[in-house]
């Protein structure tokens, strides 16, 4: 039966107009595609010349192609498709190219790729000296104008949509890959990769890359579906341990993996100022060495990361839901990402309570080498708050804490904290050179002990270095705030957050690499000592004068109070210790904090001044007899040490001032002026 014989509310006069309607339509179409594919040759000859003269103007490259035409209704094929750089060597050779476009999604306006055949390319990527035949890919034309933020209305949903769009246009529902070859050399290297056979098959793919010719294999397997913009691809190594191609010598990466995994599963649009994209990645044996990671190489066995990253018009965020599961251990990080018109960053963890094995079992192999093989037991849970406006640095927040109490270390790793209490000895390294053994006890006629050293001394080193020493557990959260706020305004790593804890750590368990994972090390083994209450804070701050430098070759509060007054360090007066505690951080500048009388020169006094100051301020000095500029002018170096009188100079009152020494107070000036800064917000000090 007729379909229109169903609809009654129809008269037999409307459905011959509906009749006719449909027939015109129908014949309408016919005559379009008739007329289209009379001509269609004609408007490809058009769209071939175009595209040769937008290459040749735009990028200066010649786009030859011997011979172009229509296979079927809606399949472009090309023969012999060069494409070659003005003055360059040829960047690409297609012997055989046959494309076809989906009509129903062209009828919408959207070109979808239905299926793409590619024989015998070659793609060539040559850099001789500073020329290469893809730097057109990096240049903007003469003539094009930069847009501004002013005039750009953004929104990064819509433009992550966007180039999902585009990107996803253009996988082809089928494919057959016969011989490609994408290939880089330049002065000293020379690497291909090779595809004998790919194919797509109504989204399932599965082939196989070849480094060089037979170097290594790469197998590739999975699925994608360009209609719902999903795609899953699984990559495993055929051999063991084989790096990834030009990481080492390009960036100093040297990485391997047995697998990888990535999937898109879902893209969402909920608005077209939202964006959701949902997924998941994984690996298996990941090796990773980097000299500015870790001396060592790093393996992590697995990992898992699911969850999904929310995309808005003006920020992004990755979704509290998602989570990183590393072995047993799993935890989820939320963070959000404001990148105009002010750049903002947002990072929060809060753990909940989890047994802390998982966390060290999570640790990978190498990474860490100081507390491999440490067995722990019992729950901890760790929170994390923290926030940066790049414009703000200064009003950043940071909250970190971690519950511990009920954390049992049972077996400690290779950096032995209990030793400490015992006498031991400890190995002086400058730099990577190993300066001198000491021992650290009372064998060592060198060795003070804590209750022997003036109280002044005592005072003023942790004035300078750890004004909350016996406060804290290991860190201080103001200094960590003043630090990244220091950092990011001058843009560069300039100050630290060091405490004597963290400064005991680094001298005594880790090697001298300066290195990423050597400070996270530093910051995993100061928790460690600290919520183990293995070692007393005294302990802790008896090794610490004990074995710190004080300047060439002068280690140890005992050695440092005789090499620059001759005397014990039960005898230092409060001007001598304010001395001795300004060179901590610089040692090897120490002698050049005197003139040749032997007094110090005007500008140390900035040290006298602040520290001097913070004590008065809380009350440290009211047992000491304080002189004028808290005994500034009653420090005398030995007379041995003494640097020569310049020549010419009469007057002993003169202090010289060379550039070295100009800098140094330069430097200091800003220094002291950050730390009574800090100090001041640390002790509720008024300015």
């Amino acid at each position: 039966m007729n379909i229109l014989q169903k609809l009654p509310s129809l008269s037999r006069k409307q459905r011959k107009i509906a009749l006719v309607t449909v027939g015109g339509i129908i014949l309408l179409v016919l005559i379009g595609v008739g007329v289209g594919l009379s001509v269609r040759g004609k408007v490809l000859n058009k769209a071939m010349k175009r595209a040769e003269a937008v290459l040749l103007d735009r990028y200066n490259i010649d786009f030859k192609v011997r011979d172009v035409g229509f296979t079927g209704l809606a399949t472009v094929t090309f023969q012999d498709i060069e494409v070659l750089p003005r003055d360059r060597d040829t960047l690409a050779r297609i012997e055989k190219m046959a494309v076809s476009v989906r009509l129903w999604p062209l009828l919408f306006g959207d070109v979808k790729i239905g299926n793409l055949v590619l024989k015998n390319s070659e793609v060539t990527l040559i850099k001789r000296d500073s020329l290469s035949n893809y730097d057109f890919l990096f240049k903007k034309r003469a003539q094009e104008k930069t847009a501004t933020d002013d005039n750009i209305e953004r929104n990064y949903a819509a433009l992550i949509d966007g180039v999902m769009k585009q990107v996803f246009f253009k996988i082809p529902r089928d494919m057959e890959l016969e011989d490609f070859e994408l290939s880089y050399r330049d002065d000293s290297v020379y690497q291909r990769i090779r595809l004998p056979k790919a194919v797509i098959d109504g989204g399932d793919f599965e082939t196989s890359l070849f480094l060089n010719d037979h170097d290594a294999q790469w197998n590739l397997a999975g699925h994608v579906n360009p209609d719902r913009q999903q795609l899953r691809v699984e990559v495993s190594s055929e051999q063991e341990n084989v790096e990834l191609p030009l990481l080492e010598r390009k960036f100093g990466l040297r990485a391997s993996f047995d697998k990888v995994m990535f999937e898109l599963e879902k893209v969402k649009r909920v608005t077209k100022d939202s964006l959701t994209l949902a997924g998941e990645w994984a690996f298996e044996n990941l090796r990773v060495r980097h000299q500015r990671l870790s001396e060592d190489e790093i393996l992590l066995p697995e990992a898992v990361g699911q969850g999904q990253i929310n995309i808005g018009r003006l920020a992004m965020e990755v979704d509290p839901t998602s989570q990183i599961r590393v072995k047993e251990f799993v935890f989820k990080p939320h963070v959000q990402f404001v990148p105009k018109p002010e750049r903002q960053v947002k990072l929060s963890v809060h753990t909940g309570f989890f047994a802390a094995q998982k966390l060290f079992d999570a640790i990978p192999r190498g990474l860490f080498e100081t507390v491999e093989g440490i067995e722990v037991e019992g729950d901890i849970a760790y929170d994390l708050d923290f926030s940066v406006n790049f414009a703000k640095p200064d009003e950043l927040t940071f909250r970190s804490r971690m519950d511990d109490s009920r954390l049992k270390i049972k077996k400690w790793g290779k950096a032995d904290i209990p030793q400490m209490n015992t006498a031991f000895t400890y190995h002086a390294y400058e730099d990577t050179t190993l300066m001198r053994t000491i021992v650290v006890g009372p064998s060592n006629p060198s060795f003070t002990p804590l209750n022997q050293i003036a109280p002044i001394l005592k005072k003023t080193v942790l004035n300078t270095e750890d004004p909350y020493f016996y406060e804290h557990r290991g860190f201080e959260e103001e200094a960590f705030k003043l630090s990244i706020a220091t950092n990011i305004k001058e843009r560069a790593f300039k100050r630290g957050a060091s405490t004597i804890s963290m400064q005991l750590v680094k001298n005594l368990f880790l090697n001298r690499n300066k290195t990423m994972m050597r400070k996270l090390e530093e910051i995993l083994l100061v928790w460690l000592m600290e919520a183990s209450r293995e070692v007393s804070k005294d302990r802790m701050f008896e090794v610490y004068l004990n074995i710190i430098e004080w300047g060439k070759n002068v280690y140890g509060i005992t050695e440092a109070a005789s090499y620059y007054f001759g005397k014990k360090p039960a005898d230092l007066t409060i001007g001598e210790s304010l001395y001795l505690s300004s060179i901590i951080p610089r040692p090897k500048t120490a002698l050049g904090s005197f003139d040749y009388t032997g007094h110090l020169k005007p500008w140390v006094q900035r040290h006298f001044n602040t520290y001097g100051y913070i004590m008065t301020k809380r009350g440290q000095l009211q047992d000491e007899a304080v002189p004028s500029a808290y005994g500034f002018y009653d420090v005398t170096l030995q007379s041995n040490l003494r640097p020569p009188r310049p020549k010419g100079i009469v007057d002993t009152a003169f202090r010289e001032i060379d550039p070295e020494q100009e800098a140094i107070m330069k430097e200091m000036e800003i220094e002291e002026a950050t730390r009574k800064s800090l100090l001041e917000k640390l002790f509720g000090i008024e300015k």
